[in-house]
C-alpha cells in the first residue's frame, strides 16, 4: 500500500488537484516535502506548468524559495520554460527575482539562455539585476550575445 508521501507526489505528476488538496488537509507538512529525486512540490507543479496546483501549494504556505538538488527555485524553472503566467504568480507571491542556483544562474540569466523574451521583460520590469554574473562570469547580456539573440540584446542593453 502506498503512503501519503507517494500519493502526494503522484498527484502532482498526474495533475490530480482534488487528491493533492485532500492530502495536504491530512498532512500539511507534505507542502514542502522532497521527492526521491530532490524536487520540492512547488518546483514540480511549475515544471508541469500546472498553475492550479501551484496555487493550491501556495495557499498551503509552500516555501516559494525552496530549491531542488541543483539549487533551482520554482521561478528559475519557470524562467527556463517560459510560462509568463506562472512567473507572474510566483513574483506576486514574493519569489526572489535575483535568486541563483548552484551555478549562479538567476531567472534572468536562464531566460536569456533560452530566449524567453516575455520572461525577461517581466523580470526587468520587476527590478531584476541585469549585472549579476553566474559562476562562469557571464551575465544575461553575455548569453544573449553568445546565442545571437539580437532582440534580447536590445532589451537588455536598454535596461543597463
Amino acid at each position: 500500500m502506498r503512503n501519503d508521501f507517494e500519493l502526494f507526489f503522484e498527484s502532482i505528476r498526474l495533475g490530480n488537484k482534488y487528491r493533492l488538496e485532500a492530502l495536504l488537509g491530512i498532512n500539511p507538512k507534505l507542502v514542502d516535502a522532497t521527492d526521491s529525486r530532490g524536487f520540492k512540490p512547488l518546483i514540480l507543479t511549475t515544471y508541469f506548468d500546472d498553475e492550479a496546483a501551484s496555487k493550491i501549494l501556495i495557499q498551503h504556505n509552500a516555501n516559494i524559495e525552496a530549491k531542488d538538488s541543483l539549487g533551482n527555485t520554482a521561478l528559475i524553472g519557470v524562467s527556463f520554460k517560459g510560462n509568463i503566467s506562472l512567473a507572474s504568480l510566483l513574483i506576486k507571491e514574493g519569489a526572489d527575482i535575483n535568486a541563483s542556483n548552484n551555478d549562479g544562474i538567476t531567472p534572468l540569466i536562464i531566460a536569456s539562455q533560452y530566449n524567453n523574451e516575455h520572461i525577461i521583460k517581466l523580470l526587468i520590469e520587476k527590478g531584476a539585476d541585469i549585472s549579476i554574473k553566474d559562476n562562469f562570469g557571464k551575465t544575461a547580456f553575455d548569453y544573449a550575445l553568445e546565442n545571437n539573440y539580437s532582440h534580447l540584446l536590445d532589451i537588455l542593453k536598454n535596461n543597463l
